[in-house]
């Protein structure tokens, strides 16, 4: 399970310089696995519900993963407004 804050630790402080094509790969891959992240969370939702229907969990348990999964997609849906309005600002520049 991907936590906030283990998405915005880095590995070391000394990295060295990536090309751009490294670096693109990178966030990509970053953010591929941070996605997989609140999907897996999603599920995990899911599966506590069918638990709690069937009466082997309580209902604290169902209540806790709903809040992690709501905050991770809160927290997905966040930056994904912050890397649009990026982009944009980026298109707005005159060359």
């Amino acid at each position: 399970m991907i936590t906030p804050v283990g998405i915005l630790s880095s590995s070391s402080p000394l990295q060295t310089k990536a090309t751009p094509a490294e670096a693109t790969e990178s966030f990509a891959s970053f953010l591929k696995s941070a996605i997989d992240g609140v999907a897996a969370q999603e599920q995990n939702v899911h599966k506590v519900n069918e638990q709690f229907l069937i009466g082997e969990v309580d209902e604290n348990k169902v209540m806790i993963a709903s809040a992690q999964a709501e905050l991770s997609l809160s927290l997905t849906s966040q930056v994904r407004n912050k890397v649009i309005e990026a982009y944009q600002e980026i298109m707005r520049m005159q060359m």
